[in-house]
């Protein structure tokens, strides 16, 4: 059965914003290997939307974001959607009973699937199909965005942390 996890970079009070700041070039490369290793990933359609920049070929792109490029054109995505009507490559939508479709999910594939998109979280959480969060710690405060955790959450138990480079600490929680 596989493992639904959500993990994200977060800024000291709580937002992600893939526009204030980034992962250096150490982080970039442990992100590449989680995709590489990954059974796949499901989208919310906000950030699909926003991952969809990886489908296309960039010149400007040093060889670290071709190979996070061609991680995800490979990585099963499946993308949970009232409005999308079609999606990319290597791609699914999720239309319906949600509970019932990441379910199904989790019970026919091994590994870690990815939760992508804070939203998204928000309402796997609701349901109780999250199975790890990853927070991404960076050392910088943002003061207002979209927050990790879009909603009420069930009560977590820490289980690791790791240095992740110089600057940023991975806190990996379970539902306690």
């Amino acid at each position: 059965m596989a493992k639904l996890v959500f993990g994200m970079n977060q800024s000291l009070d709580g937002y992600v914003d893939h526009m204030a700041f980034a992962p250096g070039p150490k982080l970039f490369r442990h992100f590449i290997e989680a995709v590489q290793s990954s059974t796949g990933s499901v989208y919310g359609r906000k950030m699909y939307e926003i991952m969809r920049y990886w489908d296309d070929e960039h010149s400007e792109w040093d060889a670290d974001r071709r190979a996070f490029a061609a991680a995800w054109r490979k990585l099963p995505k499946w993308v949970v959607s009232r409005t999308l009507k079609s999606v990319g490559p290597n791609a699914r939508l999720v239309e319906g009973d949600l509970a019932g479709a990441i379910r199904a999910l989790k019970a026919e594939h091994d590994g870690g699937i990815g939760v992508a998109g804070p939203n998204l979280a928000r309402s796997l959480t609701e349901l109780g199909l999250i199975d790890e969060y990853q927070i991404y710690l960076h050392p910088v405060v943002l003061g207002q965005g979209t927050p990790f955790f879009a909603g009420p959450r069930t009560p977590l138990r820490l289980t690791a942390t790791d240095r992740m480079d110089e600057d940023v600490i991975r806190l990996t929680y379970v539902p306690a």
